[in-house]
């Protein structure tokens, strides 16, 4: 076989690979969102290829194996209680190195599954019995917030300056002193980490605070950020 011949196969073996979209799990439930612009969000993210699952079907469907057939988990849910088999099936991904992008809310989830905290690299605090006042994240809605880019050679960051978004901040929250910050603000009622990367065992994980509702969603810099994780995740 000519050398040509055998630089263009790999060539077209190459392109085609690079073709293929990314595949995600998309997993929503639990806290009311605009449905529509959400899914147009994704929808206009190129390359990317969707099947979403709500919760508590998603940690069955995960429980049962099924996140093995995905790239990356995106996760949009809010849920505040996960079985044990659920539990060993998300860890048992984290050995494996499945990718994990976890957006806003999705910080609230498992209040009282301990490892979930160490997982996502965070943890926002539910006001509960035994909870001091001191140790309980707070919200605010549409406010707008000035974002920074602490290292804009990062993947996700790539070619994002600095922007406003308008949107939700959470304050007072939890952010583990190992993650590496994304995304920061000035905002008086947010904590400054609004984005990081984290590491689990052998998984690479996203959080993005931002995304509340369709503000955010169609904000070019939100919709950048989320297919730039993506991408990233996935090794693209």
């Amino acid at each position: 076989m000519k050398l040509s011949t055998v630089f263009l196969l790999c060539f077209t073996a190459l392109f085609n690979l690079s073709a293929q979209p990314v595949n995600i799990m998309l997993v929503t439930g639990g806290h009311s969102y605009d449905t529509l612009q959400f899914f147009n969000m994704f929808d206009s993210l190129e390359g990317i290829a969707y099947r979403h699952y709500a919760q508590p079907g998603a940690n069955m469907a995960i429980a049962a194996g099924e996140a093995e057939k995905f790239d990356v988990l995106v996760f949009y849910d809010m849920w505040p209680d996960i079985p044990e088999q659920s539990r060993d099936a998300y860890l048992e991904l984290t050995h494996q190195g499945k990718p994990f992008l976890f957006l806003h809310h999705s910080l609230t989830s498992y209040q009282k599954w301990p490892e979930f905290e160490k997982l996502i690299g965070g943890k926002y605090v539910e006001r509960g019995e035994g909870v001091p006042v001191q140790e309980r994240s707070t919200f605010r809605h549409d406010v707008w917030i000035d974002v920074q880019v602490p290292d804009p050679g990062h993947q996700v960051t790539k070619g994002i300056e600095p922007f406003r978004i308008f949107d939700e901040v959470y304050g007072n929250y939890r952010v583990s002193p190992d993650v590496k910050p994304l995304l920061m603000t000035n905002h008086p009622e947010s904590t400054p980490v609004i984005g990081w990367e984290n590491r689990y065992n052998k998984s690479t994980v996203i959080y993005l605070q931002p995304g509340h509702d369709k503000h955010a969603y169609e904000s070019k810099e939100y919709r950048q950020l989320i297919l730039q994780a993506i991408r990233y995740l996935a090794g693209k």
